[in-house]
């Protein structure tokens, strides 16, 4: 045993859902189960744990006009680790944040390397704006710049049209994503509207982001295909917002923002519904702050999914999904405690009593 201090954290730990301990201990910054023998200068921590938070959206190292300063980053990623979130699923970011790697403070980053979207067809400053011909090559260089994931952007404003179109033909969309899937990644897509959503499944996508377009048609293609989403409902918020600044130059546009925020809700619950898997993303990032994971959370619960199922969504659920522990033996020991009971209100997430990260107590 090293030198470190054991932590012994005793109340309820919440293994899972229904699975339910009264402790576990900490060493070397690890679980264990078993009280470790000889053990001196042990911490108690007393509450309600919960595998860290996953943001399986967010933004670390990107601001309003792209990406941002290391220090800026930093903060970014300290305010997602003060709510809780420990693991962050990063959905494109124009910044090289392997940095961050070496930081035990901060939360683990699972990287989908640089948005790539269509030339002129998604924000300044943020993506690799190419044409479909070298689809190809860009979803072959970030998914080895990834970490077993790739960015696309699905659809935009057409501004000739008016309105949000797909940017991407289906012969360009089958070449790319099945060479991500032979170099080992899955690939999602910004999507708002439906036009893009039939190519993006047929061609093999793995996951949508946003997914307001999901219609009562398309949801079956999806529970086909096992194609997750994440709705990120704290950002489909703004659409009133963004629907009024583009009212007089794109009123086409404006009014089907509009309708998207409006069904958002019945979108979310009609995808649960039907089996579809449904995460927690928050969109962090960009023009959204960072520290909203337990605000989305509320809002799938909102939206009609049982409460435990949109714990799930941001703990043991999420951290399979993307391939990482939970409160296993001999996992990093990377949980949050509560005061009292998430699973019977979720609202308890917006106050965490301690953040652990790595075995060390940081908030």
């Amino acid at each position: 045993m090293s030198d470190h201090a054991v932590l012994h954290v005793k109340g309820r730990i919440l293994v899972g859902p229904e699975e339910v301990r009264d402790d576990l201990w900490i060493v070397d910054g690890r679980i264990s189960y078993d009280r470790p023998a000889g053990a001196r200068d042990i911490r108690t921590v007393v509450g309600w744990a919960l595998p860290g938070l996953v943001d399986a959206h967010c933004h670390v190292g990107l601001g309003p006009h792209g990406p941002v300063p290391e220090d800026v980053a930093e903060k970014q990623a300290l305010t997602d680790r003060e709510a809780g979130t420990l693991l962050i699923r990063d959905a494109g970011s124009p910044s090289d944040t392997r940095w961050t790697d070496d930081r035990e403070d901060l939360p683990k980053i699972i990287r989908a390397g640089r948005h790539i979207a269509r030339t002129r067809r998604y924000i300044r400053g943020y993506a690799h704006e190419i044409e479909p011909d070298d689809l190809v090559a860009y979803v072959a260089q970030e998914a080895r710049r990834g970490d077993g994931w790739v960015k696309l952007v699905g659809d935009w404003i057409d501004r000739d049209l008016g309105d949000l179109s797909a940017v991407w033909p289906r012969d360009a969309l089958d070449a790319a994503i099945a060479e991500a899937h032979r170099l080992g990644a899955r690939v999602t897509a910004h999507c708002f509207s439906a036009d893009s959503l039939p190519d993006l499944v047929g061609a093999g996508i793995d996951c949508v982001e946003h997914a307001t377009g999901l219609t009562e048609e398309l949801i079956p293609l999806f529970v086909e295909h096992g194609v997750a989403i994440v709705p990120t409902l704290v950002n489909i918020a703004t659409f009133p917002q963004l629907a009024a600044g583009g009212e007089d130059k794109f009123p086409r546009w404006s009014a089907h923002m509009r309708r998207l925020h409006e069904r958002r809700y019945d979108t979310v619950r009609s995808a649960y519904d039907a089996g579809i898997p449904v995460y927690v993303g928050t969109d962090a990032g960009g023009t959204l702050p960072h520290g909203l994971v337990a605000a989305e959370v509320a809002e799938l619960v909102t939206a009609g999914i049982p409460p435990v199922e949109a714990l799930a969504a941001t703990t043991w659920k999420a951290r399979t999904w993307l391939g990482r522990p939970g409160l296993e033996e001999g996992a990093p020991a990377d949980l949050v405690v509560y005061a009292s009971d998430p699973r019977a209100d979720v609202r308890v997430l917006a106050d965490p009593q301690r953040v652990v990260l790595n075995g060390r107590v940081t908030a």
